[in-house]
């Protein structure tokens, strides 16, 4: 990927990665576009988890939440 967003279980943004080479100063436009589809990536990915890890609770515990 161009462009990697990592976030923690709080879904704060902790770092963002760019492969510099392959923009030209042209692209802000597609970048801005590319961190903002890698932010709602990670943020799926910490909803998956969240999910899975929960489901195990859910499971035993329903109407609880």
């Amino acid at each position: 990927s161009n462009v990697s967003v990592t976030i923690n279980g709080s879904g704060v943004v902790t770092d963002v990665k760019f492969n510099i080479d392959s923009f030209e100063k042209e692209d802000i436009d597609m970048l801005e576009d590319m961190v903002m589809l890698a932010f709602n990536d990670a943020k799926k990915q910490l909803d998956n988890v969240t999910e899975s890890k929960m489901g195990a609770f859910t499971n035993v515990m329903p109407g609880l939440f």
